[in-house]
């Protein structure tokens, strides 16, 4: 149910969803909908904390792996990135706007990105003191990080060819480099892996 309102949103947008939505693509009656969640605030809170724990098991996947603190950040902002493989751009820009006008839905949205930017910036740390690579503010860069891919993302959804996908994953690329002290994107890729 979560996951059809979630896409339901992602289509419609959240001023124009309805229960009838989700329970039509469900192909169940109004009512069970409403029986499960009173109101339709309480679904639409109710599926973005769903999209969110489904993009935070991702993440906490790839950050997880067996291989280098680079590689597993480089893996992790190509995956989040407007130009990856992460889906639902479309879904968290209605949450962002929605969240300015729902205290519920905010609270969801600010916990997305406190759990999102402490992920990043406990991987940060543990390359520097692997001694992969140099960064005196993990925090900062996480922040940094997240806001060019969350300012991306606006510009490649709502402004379509706006930037080039190859144009956002080279910035995207030059940022992670130069927060890491690693001078070029190159290096990025050169980086030796240490997986078992």
């Amino acid at each position: 149910m979560l996951r059809a309102a979630a896409e339901q949103i992602e289509a419609r947008g959240v001023a124009a969803v309805r229960i009838a939505d989700v329970a039509s693509a469900l192909g169940v009656s109004n009512a069970l909908v409403l029986y499960h969640f009173s109101t339709k605030e309480k679904l639409v809170s109710a599926a973005f904390g769903y999209a969110a724990e489904q993009d935070l098991a991702r993440l906490r996947g790839l950050l997880g792996r067996r291989t280098t603190a680079l590689r597993r950040l480089r893996a992790a902002v190509r995956w989040y990135a407007p130009t990856g493989q992460a889906k639902g751009w479309r879904l968290w820009i209605e949450a962002w706007a929605a969240a300015l006008r729902e205290p519920v839905l905010r609270e969801v949205a600010r916990d997305l990105d406190r759990r999102w930017k402490a992920a990043i910036t406990e991987v940060v740390e543990q390359g520097v003191a692997a001694g992969e690579f140099h960064c005196a503010d993990p925090a900062g860069a996480a922040l940094r990080l997240t806001a060019l891919l969350d300012g991306l993302a606006v510009q490649m959804t709502a402004y379509e060819g706006a930037v080039s996908r190859a144009r956002a994953q080279e910035w995207v690329d030059d940022a992670l480099a130069r927060e890491l002290g690693l001078g070029h994107a190159g290096s990025l890729t050169t980086a030796p892996d240490t997986a078992n």
